[in-house]
């Protein structure tokens, strides 16, 4: 699918800073790349050559996926809808393409569920049955779990005057249901709301003595649909459809005018489940009479009713997989390696004097910063830890160890970002918990993010305190480390871990911030330096110099540097841009960016690795990062970039993270120049090149022989 131009876009020039006038094209939409991305990840699901039960999941991950674009990205365009009046660039037409465009995603989406992989799951002797499809004991079987497990937490709810239609949180699944007959007064009230508990499993295995040669499940929704007549004594359901409503749930606190922010915060999530709705899922089978009900009820238009062919949520079926013991239906089990370059029967710091340590996840284990951080918790030599955490988990080895270093009498120090979308309640419970035990807490900058990934831990070693840091472009979040392709680095270099202090202190005291002399910091330089970069190597191309940028990122929407990049490229820079997610720079547009090309790597593992090149000449560099390149990374957020001067870790990392997938012909994506995307699966000359599997296979055989006998 194109992705449409944003209208705003029109037509600019720029002379500033010596360069020659240059037309820029219309950019890309930012929501239409969004939904395109999910169509990439959707092609997963289709894949035959991907095993059933990891197709169900990437099924199950477009879902979650697009439930949080709902709750982030809809309410502008659906404003716009609402008012008839355009706000900025969302208006009534950008609310028509964006729902003609995710209607189609969710229509494919379920036929693939219902057409392929339902299918495929019967052939491997895994099945959901209906109530239709249940034999006799295993009705049985359900009545019995229904009476026992579920019927004592339904209420169903009849609407009249003094029950009106109750408050919906968002994302929880519903009945509604149409009654005839009349009500004990006597009454024709003929609505009435069931809440499905969210307490139960939405999936249930039927025990062996009634499944026969198979395995059986059955969804709750079916089980309380079996039995819904049961809950309206004296009454006939006429129609009934499960349905489920999504709200608008974007924190928005004003930081300037709290006095507590984390109190605030903590406040602001009691409202989230109760936000403006925005989109309202509802059975196929629903009737136009219930439909239009609840689309009264929630104040929609007709375009924000999804009807699905299936589970009204999808992402529920995860606990399908989690219940299945068939290792034959899933990816074959992929045991990252210890750290390549870690030596883990030496001291930790005496092999960082000797020079830094990369690694690359999930091909390398996180264990290797579990290892780091136990290493500086157990040694009596070391004084002080500081660490900032944006997304720990609700259960997070990092967190025990913190602790355990607080308890051991170290000055522990850790910058929490309260304010990481749907992680908050989780951050604002360790912040809590490390002030309670004496560690010092603080939460950055006011309106600003604090995105940098940073472990630095200060050493006694004789007469003088050294300094070891850790720098990663990925969260400190064991379970993700498992899942996302991410940079760590652990570093002694003198300038690099001063640089770390320097960011530490100023977003503990938000003092004046000291000259950096390797990092670049956002919202201070970082995006000045980039565009200076572009700039650069935009003169050196014109005066005949070869000249080369490659960067990888998960987003691209910063205006600033896209109009760089297109700059850069029309002087003659060749530029590669692997953009994992939302790119709004068209590539290979004729007279514009003839030189920029832009592909996507969507693989078993999510691309999240930051990476950014320069060349000119036979001079190059390379930087690892925590930022995208979107606005708000640039001015919004406290991100870092920092370069990598050793030669040898330096060629790893082109060869691992930008080589590997520039040439890869198996789960890369190219963008042409309408701003679609074409797989490059067999296209070239080695084709079946998969950078995610070639690592995996190289690492793999290195876990191979570090365990050999």
């Amino acid at each position: 699918m194109p992705a449409p131009h944003n209208p705003e876009n029109v037509l600019l020039e720029q002379t500033s800073k010596g360069f020659q006038a240059a037309a820029y094209p219309d950019l890309l939409d930012r929501d239409h790349s969004l939904v395109a991305f999910n169509e990439r990840v959707l092609s997963w699901a289709a894949r035959e050559d991907v095993p059933v039960l990891e197709r169900l999941r990437y099924l199950c991950i477009v879902s979650s996926n697009l439930d949080e674009f709902f709750e982030v990205r809809s309410e502008p365009h659906l404003t716009a809808k609402r008012s008839g009046d355009a706000q900025g660039s969302y208006t009534e037409k950008s609310f028509d393409r964006l729902a003609d465009s995710l209607h189609d995603l969710v229509e494919r989406q379920y036929g693939l569920y219902n057409d392929a992989i339902l299918p495929a799951l019967s052939h491997c002797g895994v099945k959901i049955v209906s109530h239709g499809e249940r034999n006799a004991d295993q009705r049985l079987w359900v009545k019995q779990y229904f009476e026992r497990e579920v019927r004592p937490l339904l209420i169903p709810v009849g609407l009249d005057p003094a029950h009106p239609f109750p408050q919906v949180a968002n994302k929880a699944l519903n009945f509604i249901v149409r009654l005839g007959g009349n009500d004990a007064f006597g009454r024709s009230n003929e609505i009435a709301i069931v809440k499905v508990p969210r307490v139960l499993p939405r999936i249930i295995r039927l025990p062996d003595r009634v499944s026969g040669n198979k395995v059986l499940f059955v969804a709750l929704t079916s089980v309380i649909r079996a039995h819904l007549s049961e809950l309206f004594a004296g009454r006939t359901v006429d129609q009934f459809s499960q349905f489920r409503v999504t709200r608008h749930s974007d924190l928005a606190v004003d930081e300037d005018d709290v006095q507590n922010l984390r109190m605030a915060l903590r406040q602001g999530l009691v409202h989230r489940h109760y936000g403006e709705a925005v989109r309202l899922e509802v059975s196929s089978g629903c009737s136009e009479h219930l439909s239009h009900f609840l689309l009264k009820q929630f104040d929609l238009p007709a375009m924000a009713l999804y009807r699905v062919s299936g589970p009204v949520n999808l992402v529920r079926l995860t606990q399908m997989i989690d219940l299945l013991d068939r290792p034959d239906l899933c990816f074959p089990v992929y045991r990252a390696a210890p750290p390549v370059q870690l030596d883990l029967d030496a001291n930790f710091f005496d092999q960082l004097k000797r020079g830094d340590v990369i690694f690359h996840q999930p091909f390398e284990s996180f264990e290797g910063v579990l290892l780091f951080l136990r290493a500086a918790v157990n040694d009596p030599n070391v004084l002080a830890i500081k660490q900032t955490i944006y997304r720990a988990g609700a259960d997070s080895t990092i967190m025990d160890l913190l602790r355990e270093a607080v308890r051991k009498g170290k000055e522990v120090t850790v910058v929490v970002e309260l304010k990481a979308r749907f992680d908050e309640e989780a951050n604002i419970n360790w912040a809590e918990m490390l002030e309670s035990i004496g560690a010092q807490v603080v939460y950055g900058v006011v309106g600003l993010k604090t995105h940098a990934k940073m472990l630095l831990v200060t050493r006694r070693e004789g007469k003088a305190l050294k300094r070891y840091g850790h720098l990663s472009t990925g969260n400190y979040n064991p379970r993700t480390a498992r899942l996302y392709t991410d940079i760590s680095h652990l570093s002694a270099d003198p300038d690099l871990t001063r640089d770390m202090e320097n960011v530490f202190v100023h977003l503990a005291s938000q003092s004046r911030l000291p000259r950096l002399k390797k990092m670049w910091m956002a919202p201070f330089h970082l995006h000045e330096n980039l565009i200076s970069k572009m700039e650069a190597l935009g003169l050196a191309a014109k005066r005949g110099e070869s000249t080369r940028i490659v960067a990888k990122m998960n987003s691209l929407t910063d205006l600033d540097l896209i109009h760089a990049l297109i700059k850069a490229g029309q002087s003659g820079v060749q530029i590669d841009l692997i953009v994992r997610g939302a790119c709004m720079l068209p590539a290979r547009v004729k007279g514009f960016t003839d030189n920029i090309r832009v592909r996507s790597i969507i693989g078993r593992y999510l691309e999240h690795s930051r990476v950014y090149y320069f060349r000119q000449g036979a001079q190059d560099e390379l930087y690892l990062s925590s930022a995208d390149w979107m606005s708000r990374n640039m001015v919004r957020r406290i991100e870092l970039a920092w370069p990598i001067s050793d030669e040898a870790q330096k060629q790893k990392l082109i060869d691992e993270c930008l080589l590997a997938y520039l040439y890869d012909n198996q789960d890369a994506w190219d963008m042409l120049p309408d701003g679609s995307y074409q797989s490059a699966r067999g296209i070239g000359p080695h084709p079946g090149h998969s950078a995610q599997a070639a690592l995996m296979a190289r690492y793999g055989l290195h876990h191979a022989k570090a365990n050999k006998p």
